[in-house]
C-alpha cells in the first residue's frame, strides 16, 4: 500500500466525531473505503483520496487514517495550549500554524479535517492579537524608555546649567550614563538626538567647572579684601558699650561674612581668628554688664516668687469672680515688682500665665454653664437623641419578628451609635446644672 505512515505520540483529545466514527468497520461520517481498498476522506470540497489499504479488513484501513487523524488533532491542541498560555512568539506560532494548516491541507487521514482548518484559522486569530499584544508591549517599553532616558537627559542638562557641587555634580552625571546603558533602547532617531543631548550636557558641565577653577584664585582674592574690611570693622566695633545696635551690627557682619565668600584655607583661617575674637571681646563685655545687672534684679526676683506664690493659691478655682479679681490685684503688683534677671524671666513669667489661663477657662466655663441658649440646645439634642432611639427600637422589634436578619443588624449599629451620642449629650447636659 502507498500511504503516509508518518508516526506521532503524545497525549491529545478525540472529538465526539471520531469516537462516534469508529462505531462503522467500513464508513465513517467522514471517509470511506472502496471495494478496491481506496480510503476517501470527505471535506467541504468533497471526497479526495488520502491511500489505500490491501492487507486487511476496511475497518482497519479507517482506524490507520483515523489515528493519522488523532495525530494532527494532537499536535493543533498542543499549538492551541502553547499559544494561549505560554509566551510563545507570535512569529514562531506563526510558522508553527503555517506547518500545520499544510499537513492538514494534504493529510493522508479520516476526520474533520475542515473543523481542523477552522481551530487553525482561530489560532490564526489568536496570533494577530498577540501580535498586537507584543507590539503594544513593545511600543509602551519604548515609551517607558523613552521616558527614562528623557529624565535622564532633562537632570544632566540641569546639572551642567546649575550645578555648583563640582565633586558631586561630577559623580551624578556619571551615575546618569550609567543608567543610560541599562534602560532599554529606543527608535534610533530619538536614541542619538538625546544621547546627542546628554553629550553636550556633559561637555558644558566639564566647560563650566574648568571656568569655575580658572577664575577661583580671582574669587578667593576678592573674598580675602572684603574679609579685610569686615574683620577691621568688627575689631573696631568691639569696645562698643551700645549693646543692642552694637548686637544687630556683629549679624549684619556676620552676613555679610557669609556671602563674601571663601579666602584660601591658610587665610580664611586667620580671618576668622580675628574676626570671632573681636565679636567675642564685645559679647564677653555685654556677658558682665548683663550678669551686674541681673544682680540688681534678683530683688525683683523674690518679690515675684512672692506674688507667684499668692497667686498660685487660687487654684483649683471655687468662685470665678473673687478668683478674678483677686488676679487683677496681682498682675498689676507684678507689673510693679520690675524686672529680673533673664534666666528666672521665662519660668517666672510661665507660672503666672498658668495661673491666669485656669482663671480665664473657668470664666469660660462659667459662662457656657450659665448661657440659656447652650443649655436650650443640650436639651434639644437629648430629646432628639431620645426620640429617635425610640423609633429605632420599635424598627428593630419589627425586624426581629419578621425575620429580617440584615435589618435587624442595620438597627442595632444604628441603637448603638445612637445611645453612645446621647450619653454624650446627657454628660454636655448635666454640665448646665
Amino acid at each position: 500500500m502507498s500511504v503516509d505512515t508518518t508516526a506521532h505520540s503524545g497525549a491529545h483529545t478525540i472529538g465526539p466525531a471520531i469516537q462516534e466514527a469508529r462505531v462503522s468497520s467500513a464508513t465513517d461520517p467522514w471517509g470511506r473505503v472502496d471495494e478496491d481498498g481506496t480510503v476517501y476522506v470527505r471535506t467541504a470540497d468533497g471526497e479526495r483520496v488520502v491511500g489505500s489499504w490491501q492487507a486487511g479488513a476496511p475497518d482497519e484501513a479507517l482506524g490507520y487514517f483515523r489515528r493519522k487523524y488523532d495525530a494532527l488533532v494532537t499536535e493543533i491542541g498542543l499549538l492551541e495550549q502553547r499559544v494561549r498560555t505560554t509566551d510563545l512568539q507570535p512569529q514562531q506560532a506563526q510558522q508553527s500554524i503555517a506547518k500545520l494548516r499544510e499537513q492538514v491541507t494534504e493529510a493522508h487521514a479520516v476526520g474533520d479535517l475542515d473543523a481542523l482548518a477552522r481551530r487553525l484559522d482561530g489560532l490564526d486569530g489568536l496570533v494577530g492579537k498577540r501580535r498586537e499584544e507584543v507590539k503594544a508591549q513593545r511600543e509602551h517599553a519604548r515609551s517607558e524608555a523613552r521616558e527614562v532616558k528623557e529624565r535622564i537627559v532633562a537632570e544632566a542638562e540641569r546639572i551642567a546649567a546649575e550645578e555648583t557641587h563640582w565633586k558631586n555634580g561630577g559623580e551624578r552625571l556619571r551615575e546618569l550614563v550609567e543608567e543610560w546603558k541599562a534602560a532599554e533602547r529606543v527608535d534610533r532617531p530619538t536614541e542619538t538626538s538625546l544621547w546627542k543631548r546628554l553629550s553636550t550636557a556633559r561637555n558644558a558641565f566639564t566647560k563650566r567647572r574648568k571656568a569655575y577653577f580658572s577664575t577661583l584664585d580671582d574669587q578667593r582674592e576678592d573674598a580675602r579684601r572684603e574679609k579685610e574690611r569686615l574683620v577691621s570693622e568688627a575689631e573696631t566695633l568691639s569696645r562698643s558699650t551700645d549693646w543692642g545696635e552694637t548686637a544687630a551690627a556683629y549679624r549684619d557682619l556676620m552676613r555679610r561674612w557669609k556671602l563674601a565668600g571663601r579666602a584660601s584655607r591658610e587665610t580664611e583661617d586667620e580671618l576668622w581668628a580675628r574676626f570671632k575674637g573681636a565679636q567675642d571681646v564685645f559679647f564677653q563685655a555685654r556677658s558682665a554688664v548683663f550678669a551686674e545687672r541681673d544682680a540688681e534684679f534678683q530683688g525683683n526676683a523674690e518679690e515675684k516668687e512672692r506674688i507667684l506664690a499668692e497667686a498660685e493659691k487660687l487654684l483649683p478655682i471655687t468662685d470665678v469672680r473673687a478668683a478674678r479679681q483677686a488676679l487683677r490685684g496681682i498682675q498689676e503688683r507684678w507689673e510693679a515688682a520690675g524686672m529680673v534677671p533673664r534666666e528666672m524671666r521665662d519660668r517666672l513669667e510661665g507660672r503666672l500665665r498658668k495661673v491666669e489661663e485656669t482663671v480665664r477657662t473657668a470664666e469660660e466655663s462659667e459662662w457656657r454653664r450659665t448661657n440659656p441658649e447652650a443649655r436650650a440646645r443640650a436639651e434639644a439634642t437629648v430629646n432628639q437623641l431620645r426620640s429617635s432611639i425610640e423609633q429605632l427600637e420599635k424598627r428593630l422589634e419589627k425586624a426581629r419578628a419578621s425575620g429580617r436578619d440584615k435589618d435587624v443588624r442595620d438597627a442595632e449599629e444604628a441603637l448603638d451609635a445612637r445611645r453612645a451620642w446621647l450619653s454624650e449629650a446627657e454628660r454636655t447636659l448635666a454640665e448646665f446644672s
